[in-house]
């Protein structure tokens, strides 16, 4: 395919500018559908008479229905989008990227989604989709998966489709944390997936960043600890990924005061812990759930994240991860692969 590719893009240039261009105004409607033309312009930044034109032949080829609410995606059209992904993923030689970054990163595979989610807020829905779809491959009978939260993470969960197959398995937030957005909290997004899935759920209802006496004393409740050992004895873990200095201003902890703990600058930042950029522990939070050593145990990992900013903080989190399967983007991936290469 990439030598009939390569014969196209030298006879035919235009045809792959104008398959993605479709294919993004499709996906763009999928996600916002029902939706009208001005918007559809707006959300893609394009011009009106352009996208009036496309519209026009999708339409003929009844792709899409054009009604007085909006424009809304048809069975056909749903149909050509997901076939459309795969080609989509090989004219962009991103099957190519994902070898070579899970070769330097060593991590066990890579998942990239075509797009920028810093350009295009729809290339989150499409890692939502691409992680939900993989970890619901993943889950057994009698599974427990452990969760951090995250945007990024809620994404995820929104995606996972109604099930009703995993009575036994258990679903638990990966770390405490009571913050102000209850809606991105891993303890919200474990009690979500359960619900989505059909299968239990535990929270932990402990604060972050608490003095290590305190934390001591409050593990040993009955309650706490039964949750702490679920967390430990997790086959699953679905994690989120961030830049060490946002991460950081979130939870009150100034870089000044990380660089004095450490010598090398905390780039990337997971669960709690703060990664360089060659992949060490440089500093961590105290940590009320997962353990770096815990994490370790595990064999199905699925980091989730994107946007082209937060590649640095990739490669520090990911780096020598070989259980770890991570879903990104494209824009993402081009990144890692420049700082790997």
């Amino acid at each position: 395919m990439q030598e009939i590719l390569k014969l196209q893009q030298k006879l035919v240039p235009e045809f792959l500018e104008l398959l993605e261009k479709r294919y993004n105004i499709l996906r763009t409607i999928y996600y916002d559908q029902p939706i009208g033309r001005r918007v559809l312009a707006n959300n893609l930044g394009i011009g009106e008479r352009i996208v009036r034109t496309e519209i026009n032949f999708l339409k003929k080829q009844n792709l899409i229905k054009i009604s007085t609410p909006g424009m809304t995606i048809t069975n056909e059209g749903e149909e050509v989008i997901d076939k459309l992904k795969e080609f989509i993923h090989e004219i962009k030689g991103l099957s190519q990227i994902e070898d070579f970054i899970k070769e330097k990163l060593k991590i066990q595979n890579l998942i990239i989604v075509p797009g920028d989610l810093e350009e295009d807020k729809i290339v989150l829905n499409e890692i939502g989709r691409a992680a939900a779809k993989y970890i619901c491959s993943l889950i057994r009978k009698n599974s427990i998966i452990a969760i951090t939260g995250g945007s990024t993470i809620k994404e995820v969960v929104d995606n996972v489709p109604k099930l009703s197959d995993f009575k036994n398995v258990l679903v638990v937030p990966a770390r405490g944390g009571i913050g102000r957005n209850v809606e991105t909290q891993a303890n919200t997004l474990a009690a979500s997936l359960a619900n989505k899935i059909g299968a239990n759920y535990k929270l932990l209802h402990l604060p972050d960043n608490l003095s290590d006496n305190v934390l001591s004393s409050i593990i040993n409740e009955d309650g706490i600890k039964e949750v702490l050992e679920n967390i430990q004895n997790a086959d699953l873990l679905i994690y989120g990924i961030g830049r060490a200095d946002e991460m950081a201003r979130r939870r009150g902890v100034s870089l000044p005061t990380l660089n004095n703990h450490v010598d090398t600058t905390p780039v990337g930042e997971a669960f709690g812990y703060y990664f360089n950029s060659v992949g060490e522990v440089v500093y961590s939070t105290t940590i009320s759930g997962i353990k770096n050593d815990d994490m370790k145990k595990i064999k199905n990992q699925v980091a989730v994240a994107g946007g082209k900013s937060k590649a640095k903080a990739i490669v520090a989190a990911e780096m020598n991860n070989f259980n770890s399967v991570l879903i990104t983007d494209e824009g993402a991936a081009r990144e890692i692969a420049k700082l790997l290469s």
